[in-house]
């Protein structure tokens, strides 16, 4: 089972990645917003300008700034190429401080230039009366008196950037929100407690730490003791993660072939990436770095800027959302050769293997209600969607395959509500919904007894399990793309919705499923794996 103990092991690396995220976010946010404070403070337009725009990049939804840091990476990416400098990287630690720095500007900058400006004037008159100069003006009466203020503003920042850290995981980004991620998806409570409980203290601690400062600022002793344990305890803070950064840089350097494995944010994509890292480890040499809870589109600009090595995606939302393609009527065998040939030449990317299944949206109801009402097709569920709500994961209202489904089936529901994967079936379950937009190879529908409705008109295109492979991996390990080639086939629908099971319902980690799935099916090498599909029971995965 996933318990806390499991839990603890991988923690170190999550809190340290964590810890830097926020502390070099909030040493940015300090760096920018300090001096754009003082100099808003003495032109009046600035600071109106300064404080709107802080203002604005505050209302946008932390997922939604993280996100945007990718393409624009990427663009600056395709920029440097051009001009023959090396790229930065498009997902991981960039674009997760480049976002939390501007979620940490306003309260520092509006703190500042409050500071500043509740100064009494007399005093600054006082100092010029004494022949001091606007700087020194500035640095020995207005800053140290605004000082308490401004650290304030930054308390403020540092709890809100411990917070917005955690959504740095779909986006690559290693923090407390990969356990948090990862255990919503999975019904892992273990999971999501330890990594909420983490940020929590995190944030208490360094709250802690910068009142500490802003303690001995406020008594403006000459020595300023209490201040400079505040600030020894940032810098011990900031040492404590380094040998866990340290020993990770160190495991890098030795001569091994470091690959990337990327997934999703579900159950399936989890358990799929866990087999490639257990497989592809079996090679001398090679370590394996996640990235977990990648959003869609995410992993894939990721493996076309060579961020990531490989991942799974599914033909169906490659041919809808990367190419722009309808499904309507669409075969298995033309979507996957179509797909192969397409991403290749427009993005150099490599199909390298086809599962065996296919995972596609489909429209689900409670078994018992679906009896009631005469409904076993999509187009039965027309006479009856003006009285239904569905629901559907964030993605679903926005792709393709929801607006052919309502042109083609001439569906109106009565509502339509997006939450999580995890908590939809859960919701229908408890009577919170009437359909729901389900994931084919999904273990709970046998287990909750709901009905797959039937796609009679074809709207929906296949989704193949597909293998794809940045065209660096394809190009420079040829025997590590033999290794995830010979899992070609080799896992069917249900041996799919098995391994599923096993982790959100039987309560088993995606690792001990996958490292199970892989001894039985594939042996001591999966060079050496026969072929043909492998479908354990599982009574075996557990």
């Amino acid at each position: 089972m996933n318990g806390f103990a499991e839990q603890w092991v991988e923690l170190p690396l999550y809190l340290a990645g964590h810890v830097q995220l926020t502390l070099f976010s909030l040493g940015v946010g300090i760096c920018v917003s300090l001096p754009l404070g003082i100099a808003a403070t003495r032109r009046p337009r600035l600071e109106s300008g300064a404080l709107a725009i802080a203002s604005v990049l505050q209302t946008i939804p932390g997922l939604a700034l993280l996100a945007l840091m990718v393409p624009l990476l990427g663009l600056v990416g395709t920029t440097f190429e051009g001009l023959g400098w090396p790229a930065p990287a498009s997902i991981g630690f960039l674009p997760a401080v480049l976002a939390l720095s501007l979620y940490s500007v306003l309260p520092i900058l509006r703190n500042t230039v409050t500071g500043i400006a509740g100064v009494d004037p007399a005093l600054c008159e006082a100092a010029r009366g004494v022949g001091m100069s606007p700087r020194e003006t500035l640095w020995q009466v207005e800053l140290p008196l605004a000082m308490p203020t401004i650290v304030a503003g930054i308390r403020t920042a540092s709890v809100w950037v411990v917070g917005t850290a955690t959504l740095a995981t779909p986006v690559g980004g290693t923090s407390l929100g990969n356990p948090i991620f990862a255990g919503l998806q999975t019904r892992n409570l273990s999971a999501v407690l330890v990594g909420s409980l983490a940020a929590a203290l995190l944030a208490l601690l360094l709250d802690g730490l910068i009142r500490t400062i802003e303690i001995g600022l406020e008594r403006r002793s000459r020595l300023r003791p209490t201040a400079a344990l505040g600030v020894i305890g940032l810098l011990g803070l900031w040492a404590l993660v380094g040998p866990v950064g340290g020993h990770r840089a160190a495991a890098q350097s030795l001569p091994t072939r470091e690959i990337t494995v990327g997934s999703k944010t579900f159950t399936e994509q989890y358990i799929l990436a866990e087999i490639f890292a257990d497989v592809l480890s079996r090679e001398p040499g090679v370590s394996i770095r996640r990235l977990p809870s990648l959003g869609s589109t995410v992993a894939f600009d990721a493996l076309v800027a060579g961020d990531l090595d490989l991942y799974v995606d599914y033909t169906g939302t490659v041919w809808s959302t990367i190419l722009g393609r309808s499904g309507i009527g669409a075969d298995r065998d033309t979507v996957l050769e179509e797909v192969r040939a397409e991403i290749r030449e427009r993005y150099g990317v490599e199909v390298i293997a086809s599962l065996g299944f296919e995972n596609s949206y489909c429209l689900a109801m409670r078994e018992g209600d679906a009896d009631a009402l005469g409904i076993r097709r999509i187009s039965d569920l027309a006479a009856h969607a003006a009285e239904l709500e569905i629901l559907g994961d964030y993605e679903f209202f926005e792709r393709p395959e929801w607006d052919a489904l309502e042109s083609r089936y001439a569906l109106g529901f009565a509502s339509a509500r997006a939450m999580d994967s995890s908590l939809m079936y859960e919701a229908l379950r408890a009577g919170s919904g009437d359909v729901i937009s389900a994931y084919s190879t999904d273990g709970r529908i046998d287990a909750y007894g709901l009905r797959v409705l039937e796609d009679d008109r074809h709207v929906i295109p296949p989704y193949d399990a597909i293998v794809l492979a940045s065209r660096r991996f394809a190009t420079e390990s040829p025997d590590l793309v033999a290794d995830v080639a010979a899992l070609h086939g080799r896992l069917d629908a249900a041996g799919m919705q098995a391994l599923n099971a096993a982790v959100d319902l039987d309560g088993e980690s995606p690792r001990t499923v996958a490292a199970a799935w892989v001894e039985a099916c594939l042996g001591s090498r999966a060079s050496e794996a026969p072929n043909g599909s492998c479908s354990p029971v599982r009574s075996k995965i557990r």
